[in-house]
């Protein structure tokens, strides 16, 4: 078996909110991969004394702990689990009803001989390789499907000249349209204090038998597919499968480099943070 994984920052004045691991159990029958993305602090606050990094740190840690030893609750029982356990933490000093509370996306896979599971939240994404080469990208697309004023607002923003006042305005009005969409019905989902969000996660299950490889990817490292559109999924997983991890994330900040103001391909952010792991079966 072979596990390996990058992470990077989007840039050096701000902390890594991406999280990556592995756990093996001493059986050595299966294994679990977990990856998050912390959703940037909202410039209002979060309520939270303790910050993004710290709430992706403990989630991370309590969904890979759950996922590990508890073999008999599925992965979203895990999730939900892992949540209502994070929010302990902190309830006491921090206030977990404020709507940019710390959250974020999910995904997570755990194997045994017979099964590989998965599940994903939000906009990372898993990638599952089979043993004839087919790649198949589990996604929760609901970022993508998300209604109308969002798609116009955004094409507005983008249609205005950079830097301008106008410009400005228009995106503080296409994110906060987004935002109102954010864990509601008819929007999207990430994992914040409410362990019930764990319902609304994309799961399922194939044979441990037909997998070769797994791979993780928050959106920072999607963007070698569906921002710069250098390749497909199955042609990620060649690169994380003959170059590694590490090779995806710089091919990633090349193509930001080469266009940093978002001209060619326009993005939320210049550079984000990007992690990637991998999972040989």
């Amino acid at each position: 078996m072979r596990i390996e994984a990058a992470t990077e920052p989007g840039s050096t004045g701000r902390p890594n909110e991406d999280f990556v691991s592995f756990a093996l159990p001493a059986s050595g029958l299966g294994g679990v991969m977990v990856v998050l993305d912390g959703v940037t602090p909202h410039p209002d606050g979060t309520g939270c004394a303790h910050g993004v990094p710290w709430y992706v740190a403990g989630l991370g840690g309590a969904l890979l702990e759950l996922s590990a030893s508890a073999r008999n609750m599925t992965l979203r029982e895990c999730l939900a689990a892992a949540i209502e356990r994070t929010a302990r933490r902190h309830a006491e000093r921090c206030d977990l009803s404020h709507k940019y509370t710390p959250q974020a996306t999910v995904v997570a896979a755990r194997w045994d001989g017979e099964t590989v599971e998965h599940l994903v939240l939000s906009d990372s994404v898993l990638l599952v390789e089979d043993v004839t080469g087919q790649v198949t990208a589990v996604v929760d697309d609901r970022l993508d499907r998300l209604p109308e004023p969002v798609g116009t607002l955004r094409e507005a923003v983008r249609a205005l000249p950079r830097g301008s006042a106008e410009r400005a305005a228009a995106a503080a009005e296409w994110g906060r349209a987004v935002e109102a969409l954010r864990n509601a019905e008819g929007g999207f989902f990430t994992a914040a204090a409410d362990p019930a969000v764990a319902e609304r996660a994309v799961t399922g299950t194939v044979p441990r038998a037909s997998v070769r490889a797994l791979a993780g990817l928050t959106d920072g490292a999607t963007r070698l597919v569906d921002v710069f559109a250098r390749t497909d999924w199955p042609g990620a997983m060649s690169v994380l499968r003959k170059a590694g991890p590490r090779e995806l994330i710089e091919r990633v900040r090349r193509e930001e480099a080469a266009d940093p103001d978002g001209t060619r391909f326009p993005r939320g952010k210049r550079s984000d943070d990007a992690t990637a792991g991998l999972v040989e079966l």
